[in-house]
């Protein structure tokens, strides 16, 4: 099994960075080969990593450090005025947690997610093979939280378990369902189950000050951030707005 210690990096060659688009981006992936388990994942994770599919990565870039990782304390976490109210219009919502797999009903939900909501981005167009690659494949304890209204699956959040906290790896919902801000509801429902298993992070990945969609992380307070090898309070962000959580570099 790997450890941190033998570990082999590779860094992609610049290319266009999916956020700012006036910049260019490169990527750091931990070596495909390396046997990456729950507690090298963990650690990875506390560097700042994400894990997209069966890669781990984490940006990389020489010129930019707007990329910066996310978390949330979640004993320290107290729901605010807006957050209260969409817990309160998703009342009549089930979840139930199930082990990540491909199903048609998830792919379609993901499907219409895609096509509606990121056209513009690099998940279009949506595959099966899309979905698998990126949602499933690669999973070490990994588990698909269902939303639904009614029997019907209207939302649907991925979720990995780590030895510190949780991990929100991406949410989509159905685009008819805009109003219930299930991306928010997505969050505080992990924030209460980590909080229940007694581990003391929700992993949010990255947040940047300059893209609109990341705005959202900032409203669960108080979140830290990864400086110089550091986690520590994020100063309040003026003019954070919220919206649905979308894929940090491909994924969130």
């Amino acid at each position: 099994m790997s450890n941190l210690r033998t570990l082999v990096f590779f860094a992609t060659p610049p290319h266009e960075c999916s956020y700012l688009h006036d910049r260019e981006a490169t990527t750091m992936f931990v070596d495909p080969r390396a046997q990456v388990d729950k507690r090298l994942y963990s650690q990875l994770t506390a560097l700042g990593f994400r894990r997209s599919g069966s890669h781990y990565y984490r940006p990389h870039c020489e010129h930019c450090s707007a990329c910066v990782p996310v978390r949330l304390n979640v004993d320290r976490f107290t729901p605010d005025r807006s957050q209260r109210r969409v817990l309160a219009k998703n009342a009549d919502l089930a979840c139930t947690l199930v082990p990540a797999a491909f199903t048609e009903r998830y792919y379609q939900l993901y499907a219409r997610y895609i096509e509606q909501r990121h056209a513009d981005g690099d998940m279009y167009p949506p595959s099966r093979e899309q979905f698998t690659s990126f949602l499933v494949e690669g999973a070490t304890d990994t588990w698909f939280l269902e939303i639904t209204s009614a029997d019907k699956l209207i939302g649907l959040a991925v979720i990995d378990g780590l030895d510190d906290g949780l991990s929100a790896i991406y949410t989509m919902f159905d685009p008819s369902e805009e109003d219930r801000s299930l991306g928010t509801f997505a969050v505080l429902w992990q924030i209460r189950e980590a909080q229940q298993r007694g581990l003391p992070y929700l992993y949010l990945g990255y947040w940047i000050r300059d893209c609109r969609k990341m705005n959202y992380k900032t409203r669960f307070r108080p979140i830290e951030a990864l400086r110089d090898g550091q986690w520590q309070i994020l100063a309040p962000v003026s003019g954070a707005t919220e919206g649905p959580p979308g894929p940090d570099q491909g994924a969130s």
